[in-house]
């Protein structure tokens, strides 16, 4: 379980958002972190890869390995 405080203004919003939408607060966090993890994960990937570069493939690379030439 998780237990957050946030800032007035962004409790409002918060509320403001889930009054409209009839779905809690707390449905709406969660769905703000999952998103905010899920582009954090990809970035730390993205990153990973750039400072271990390994065989980097273009797409022409990819055409001919999957047999998909043109």
């Amino acid at each position: 379980m998780l237990s957050i405080q946030l800032p007035p203004d962004l409790e409002r919003r918060l509320d403001v958002i889930a009054e409209r939408t009839g779905r809690s607060q707390s449905e709406h966090a969660r769905e703000a972190i999952l998103r905010y993890l899920e582009d954090l994960e990809d970035e730390l990937i993205a990153v990973e890869r750039l400072d271990r570069p390994e065989r980097r493939w273009t797409l022409d690379d990819l055409e001919r390995e999957l047999d998909l030439e043109r």
